[in-house]
């Protein structure tokens, strides 16, 4: 708690081990999972394609490295938030919902990425769309508002 704001930090373990959060954090962890997984194995491509300046130019070594920066910080989130932190929670709704206009962006602008970035980068979007719908449902939003 802060002097500013007398609201709990956590949420008490009864509502989070309810049937419905547990179906809703396992789905989100799952997604982000898969964001995760994604943006290491691009990373890994990245990696092993760096000699061909028409398949890896410099906007994706930085692209790739800020998805994988941010899928980790975005998995960090998820798993405190099944665990109950609010500011964890809050983190989470925050970062998939620029995230995903984020890669839109990136998807429909023109130039600057090839085309296997832009399609890898509409399978994190999905990904992190499905989250986004899922942490701003109405339970989870219930779930951690302050009481």
């Amino acid at each position: 708690m802060n002097a500013r704001s007398p609201r709990p930090v956590a949420v008490s373990d009864e509502d989070l081990n309810q049937p419905r959060s547990q179906e809703a954090f396992r789905n989100a962890k799952r997604l982000v999972g898969a964001y995760l997984g994604i943006s290491v194995l691009t990373l890994a491509v990245i990696a092993l394609l760096r000699g061909d300046p028409a398949v890896v130019n410099h906007a994706v070594w930085v692209r790739g490295s800020a998805v994988a920066a941010s899928a980790l910080l975005t998995y960090v989130f998820a798993t405190r938030m099944t665990r109950g932190s609010r500011d964890a929670y809050r983190r989470l709704r925050i970062m998939s919902a620029l995230m995903v206009v984020a890669i839109v962006a990136i998807v429909t602008l023109p130039g600057t990425y090839p085309l296997w970035m832009k399609v890898e980068q509409g399978l994190c979007g999905l990904c992190l769309l499905g989250v986004a719908v899922i942490v701003n449902g109405r339970h989870l939003r219930s779930l951690f508002t302050a009481k």
